[in-house]
């Protein structure tokens, strides 16, 4: 038997046991040095958490899209420069007016928290640990676990859109994991986290090569089945025109349409139903294939990795102590701020 054994502080023992014989090296931990801190707030502001989790609750129950538009909001944060909130921020050419950002929602959510804690506690809850903290609540609601959210970020300055490598939903598995890598996470995280993929949607440009024209071969993926192809063809157009427009198709019919959390995107890439190329190519690599087929009948096994996969993308290169600012408004730097 193979064993993927996770230990993580304030969280149970993750033990997720896989047939065959090859071992996986799998994170004990959060990612070394870890500066964060449990309710690092309670001193300072201390109803923040609360806060943060009641206009979740309230929002979520007006627009259940926030959860899959925060965690995609949050990964394109951490996965770029660390979860430094640089994402947040406004201008011409700042991170979130790059090709791979397009689309990204939840902006006016933070905004509003951000209003609320600055009202109670000025200058003092960053806008990283807010979006941290409310794509956990949001993704709670969703049906993901509760993980804890450890504290303490601090926010970072502009980056230009040139900075973003976020990669293409279209690359291979070893590509992917290799991306994955140089932000210190791994096979069982990248698997977990691409499971975040039960919600959300996507643009018809990210998949219209698959649909008519995989690899230039004028055909449509033979991974994908054909059934699928046939319906996404009737809502993805070939792409023949200038200025044509881009619907957005979901991620998963089964949960998407009703932004549920669930591990159906794992039966789905089992099944050659996965709308992503990326996702597809998860049967292509030996581990990434067997978490998925554990992940596929484990909904348990997978919520607990994914709580310490978000965890664990969330401590990636964080500002603490006197790095970075609290930004007083999270669309600027504190510099460019005009109260």
């Amino acid at each position: 038997m193979r064993q993927f054994v996770k230990n993580f502080p304030l969280l149970a023992l993750v033990v997720i046991t896989l047939a065959g014989t090859a071992t996986v090296e799998a994170a004990t931990g959060l990612n070394p040095p870890v500066k964060l801190i449990w309710h690092y707030y309670n001193n300072t502001c201390h109803d923040a958490e609360r806060f943060i989790r009641h206009e979740v609750e309230k929002f979520y129950e007006n627009d259940t899209t926030i959860a899959p538009k925060l965690l995609r909001l949050l990964y394109s944060d951490c996965m770029v420069n660390g979860c430094d909130a640089s994402v947040l921020l406004q201008g011409p050419n700042s991170e979130r007016t790059a090709p791979q950002n397009r689309g990204l929602g939840g902006f006016v959510f933070i905004d509003m928290i951000k209003q609320v804690l600055e009202s109670y506690c000025p200058g003092v809850v960053s806008c990283a640990d807010i979006l941290n903290l409310a794509t956990r609540d949001a993704v709670h609601m969703a049906g993901a676990p509760s993980y804890p959210v450890f504290t303490g970020r601090r926010d970072g300055g502009a980056l230009n859109k040139d900075a973003v490598d976020l990669p293409s939903p279209s690359i291979s598995v070893e590509e992917s994991l290799a991306y994955f890598k140089s932000k210190g996470l791994d096979v069982l995280d990248m698997t977990t986290l691409l499971g975040a993929h039960s919600m959300g949607k996507t643009h018809c440009s990210h998949i219209v090569n698959r649909l008519y024209n995989f690899k230039n071969t004028g055909k449509p993926d033979p991974n994908m089945n054909t059934t699928l192809v046939s319906q996404l063809r009737y809502l993805c157009p070939p792409r023949t025109q200038k200025g044509q427009t881009d619907p957005l198709v979901y991620l998963n019919p089964y949960s998407g349409s009703r932004n549920e959390f669930t591990n159906s995107y794992y039966s789905r890439v089992l099944s050659h139903n996965a709308v992503l190329g990326v996702d597809q190519e998860l049967l292509n690599n030996d581990d990434s294939k067997e978490i998925t087929q554990e992940f596929a009948i484990g909904f348990e096994d997978f919520r607990k990795s994914f709580a310490l996969a978000m965890s664990r993308m969330g401590s990636i290169n964080v500002l603490t102590g006197n790095a970075g600012e609290i930004r007083r408004n999270c669309r600027v730097t504190n510099a460019n701020y005009a109260a």
